[in-house]
């Protein structure tokens, strides 16, 4: 098959990343660093049917959206964000599957000399398997270590990367000598575009019963606030209502202005013993029924100590 050239081209990438960003209205911008191209195919394939991975140089996406922006003026807010090595993933479906598929789209990678680790390694104390004469490595990096039964175990846990550093050639050669592979690469979200809004997509992660609680919260200090200063709203006079019935419950208490609401406290404060529950079953019975069941018990012990022998007497 002969390759269009390079006109053709730009002019075939430019109709369709317009045509996908007329047609979809909802966006991913990701980051594809250290992701090769087997796995960018294993992602396309699982993402099939739900989403459209598109990827190109950032100076052909900008000219492409700001000769779209007349269209759709909104798009002017992804051009900040386009930066890197990114693309999209443009989707109808719901925003939260979507990223879930992107996350699970990982692919395990051994730690390479020089590169920036994007999280911190930890070596776990084990016994590594490996004979005393690779000892040096271990000194080298001030592991501690002992020979057990003529392999190297590593005593305690060790940090051995850190986050953001680079890799060194003595902690990539031990991790691959231990066959751990501590990092792991796909595509990495950045920011998410919905219908004109651009938004970090953490905001993804929220639920429903976070947005209950914090609207709860906040209901619960407004009526505080109300309370405070003597404010009536909404969220208020339930609670000034009840504090005021109280209030009347305790005037009535104390002197002899009765109501219909006030007659059950009065019998309380008159004789408390009414209104006892019966204990639960299976609860402690009364002092009085254990010193019966004492008692009943008594003459049995007593039948026993009058016999005077043993078993075997």
């Amino acid at each position: 098959m002969v390759r269009e050239d390079k006109t053709t081209w730009k002019a075939n990438y430019f109709l369709k990343i317009i045509e996908l960003l007329d047609e979809y209205p909802k966006c991913f911008i990701v980051a594809a660093d250290n992701v090769g191209s087997s796995q960018m195919q294993k992602i396309r394939i699982s993402l099939r049917g739900t989403a459209v991975v598109l990827m190109g140089k950032n100076t052909m996406m900008r000219k492409a959206i700001r000769g779209h922006l007349e269209n759709n003026p909104a798009l002017e807010k992804l051009l900040p964000h386009i930066k890197g090595n990114i693309g999209f993933v443009f989707t109808k479906a719901d925003l939260s599957d979507v990223k879930t598929k992107i996350l699970e789209n990982k692919v395990a990678a051994p730690a390479k000399a020089g590169a920036l680790a994007p999280l911190d390694v930890v070596l776990p104390a084990q016994n590594t398997g490996l004979g005393p004469e690779k000892t040096s490595f271990f000194q080298a990096l001030a592991i501690p270590t002992k020979i057990t039964k003529g392999t190297i175990e590593i005593l305690s846990d060790i940090q051995l990367i850190t986050a953001h550093d680079k890799v060194g050639a003595s902690e990539a050669t031990l991790l691959n000598m231990l066959k751990i592979f501590p990092f792991s690469y796909g595509l990495v979200i950045q920011q998410v575009y919905d219908s004109g809004t651009v938004f970090d997509p953490c905001v993804l992660d929220i639920t429903d019963d976070d947005l209950r609680s914090r609207f709860l919260e906040g209901v619960a200090n407004v009526a505080s606030v109300c309370l405070a200063i003597g404010y009536p709203t909404v969220a208020s006079v339930p609670h000034s209502i009840a504090n005021g019935f109280k209030n009347l419950l305790a005037i009535a208490a104390e002197t002899d202005i009765t109501f219909k609401e006030a007659d059950m406290v009065k019998e309380f404060l008159k004789d408390p013993s009414k209104f006892v529950v019966a204990a639960p079953a299976g609860g402690d019975a009364p002092a009085g029924k254990k010193e019966e069941a004492k008692k009943e018990e008594e003459p049995e012990e007593e039948e026993d100590d009058d016999m005077g022998f043993g078993l075997f007497d």
